[in-house]
């Protein structure tokens, strides 16, 4: 799976139309949200840092649960935009969920484990999980 990295405000008009998880590596406003939904039809999550999401207006929240779109709260570390603009999911990642989901694991733990693994975000992690069922 990939996650698109932006990393500004002009990235957002460069985005294609059948991305369907972003990270917003900047502050985004309401219009921001707006404009990636218009852009993007087929977006199902974004990601957003924790300092970003707290900053982030209830307008935009609300917009994007009547979207059907999923705020999800995490970091992408070690990840160099300038190299490549895509976050790579590693498919073994998602192995490791269908093995641990197979054991009989909860999604909480499930969660912390990949997420002490990998460095993803537990919500990221959850939010992977919840696509598989």
């Amino acid at each position: 799976m990939k996650l698109r990295i932006v990393s500004s405000r002009n990235d957002i008009d460069n985005l294609s139309r059948n991305e369907q998880m972003v990270h917003l590596a900047f502050r985004a406003a309401n219009t921001d949200v707006f404009k990636l939904i218009q852009n993007c039809p087929r977006i199902r999550m974004v990601q957003v840092p924790a300092s970003y999401r707290r900053t982030l207006s209830r307008a935009s929240e609300m917009f994007l649960t009547i979207q059907g779109v999923e705020l999800v709260e995490g970091d992408v570390w070690g990840h160099r935009r300038d190299i490549d603009e895509y976050y790579d999911i590693d498919d073994q990642v998602m192995k490791r969920i269908d093995r641990l989901q197979a054991s009989g694991a909860s999604t909480s733990d499930i969660a912390s484990a990949i997420s002490r693994e990998t460095k993803l975000s537990r919500e990221l992690v959850s939010y992977l999980i919840k696509q598989r069922s």
